[in-house]
């Protein structure tokens, strides 16, 4: 499987320069094509393939007006055009129905007041790791990597970037071989909540750290430096870095602690099931800032890649099961509950935990799935989409 792994980079104020160049390039090189294709859906004609493109490119560099475009490598315009027409590619994918998902709108113009610049190399470019730690990039030099770990295997591409607080990481994407663990006896459920980040089916709560809550005084008070400051001057510049410094520390912060906890679930347990939540639609309700905070998404992907690398079991429980309703005792299925009730009786006499009980059912649920798949499986049968009922709770039933 393929893994990408972030680095600071310490660029010298000339190899700044440098890259300022080519993120500048790069982004020209893809607004061309975007503006081309809108020329020829204008004109009622053809969208220009990837060869046409290609071509235009090269007849560009040749015009004394983009003489300048010559200045980086051109591996790097190369793959700002694929960039350009991946995005059309998901674009008219998402309008057939092919791409699941939420919808992809059409491709914009990129601005250089983008939060993010970025810039790919391939193999092709032959960029290269050195012996001192440096990392050699084509027309910029040999950038100094702060180097946490080491690379697992010689990376294919690397991306450089460019943040909003100004910080540098090159991006490598490397194949990596699967680790398989130890086999683990236990199995878990993991309902995610807010009031506790997770809980687990074997009754373990997991307090939710709220880190953008606890950062929000901060936050306020540079907002509000922010909106005091003129426009165009430089201590309005000064105060937008100041703003995206903290919103970069939460998100490193949320993303560590991540890791931390998922990596933890997948060396703990030998497999893992999750509800499969609607985050979007949550994140439109009165809870969308506790919903961006909990970072619900991210977590369930890294266990998923995390399970994959490690010979693990991971599963996914059909949002519409009754997690919350079903009693895990003896199976009866209650009416919706709302989100003050945290303990509820069932007809058979058993006190349930909500989210307990949710997560003692989602094990179940997951491993009914799993086993199901197995069978379809070795009889070569079509594999369903989700082998749990589908059965609406809350407001929908």
């Amino acid at each position: 499987m393929q893994l990408r792994y972030a680095f600071r980079l310490d660029p010298t104020p000339g190899q700044r320069i440098a890259l300022s160049r080519a993120f500048g390039c790069a982004r020209v090189v893809f607004n061309d094509a975007v503006a081309a294709r809108r020329a020829a859906h204008d004109a009622g004609q053809p969208f220009p393939t990837d060869a046409v493109l290609s071509k235009m490119l090269t007849e560009t560099k040749r015009m004394p007006q983009r003489a300048w475009l010559s200045e980086v490598s051109a591996v790097v315009l190369q793959q700002a055009l694929a960039d350009a027409n991946s995005a059309y590619r998901n674009f008219f994918a998402s309008l057939s129905g092919k791409r699941k998902g939420r919808k992809v709108g059409a491709p914009r113009f990129r601005s250089r007041r983008d939060s993010r610049q970025s810039i790919r190399f391939t193999s092709n470019a032959r960029f290269k790791v050195l012996g001192n730690g440096r990392l050699r990039l084509p027309k910029i030099g040999d950038v100094p990597v702060r180097w946490s770990r080491s690379l697992p295997s010689v990376p294919s591409s690397v991306t450089v970037t460019l943040d909003s607080t100004g910080r540098y990481h090159a991006l490598f994407v490397v194949d990596v071989a699967g680790q398989p663990l130890p086999t683990a006896r236990s199995e878990v459920g993991i309902d995610l909540g807010l009031t506790h980040f997770a809980v687990t089916s074997d009754g373990c709560k997991v307090a939710n750290p709220r880190i953008a809550r606890k950062a929000a005084v901060k936050l306020r008070r540079a907002q509000k430096e922010l909106a005091r400051r003129e426009k165009g001057s430089t201590n309005r510049s000064k105060s937008v870095r100041k703003v995206a410094k903290i919103h970069g520390r939460v998100r490193d912060i949320r993303r560590d602690w991540l890791h931390k906890l998922s990596a933890t679930m997948i060396r703990e347990n030998q497999a893992v099931y999750v509800e499969d939540l609607a985050v979007s639609g949550m994140a439109r309700t009165t809870l969308a800032r506790s919903v961006h905070d909990a970072g619900w998404s991210m977590f369930v992907d890294m266990l998923e890649y995390k399970a994959k690398r490690h010979g693990r079991t991971f599963g996914k429980v059909s949002r519409w099961f009754p997690s919350t309703r079903m009693c895990s005792k003896c199976g009866m299925t209650g009416e919706g509950k709302p989100l003050s009730v945290r303990e509820w009786t069932c007809s058979c006499g058993v006190v349930h935990d909500r989210d307990v009980n949710a997560a003692i059912n989602i094990l179940a649920a997951g491993r009914a799935d799993s086993s199901m798949l197995v069978e379809l499986e070795s009889v070569g049968a079509s594999v369903p989409r989700s082998a749990v009922k589908q059965e609406p709770t809350g407001s929908v039933a």
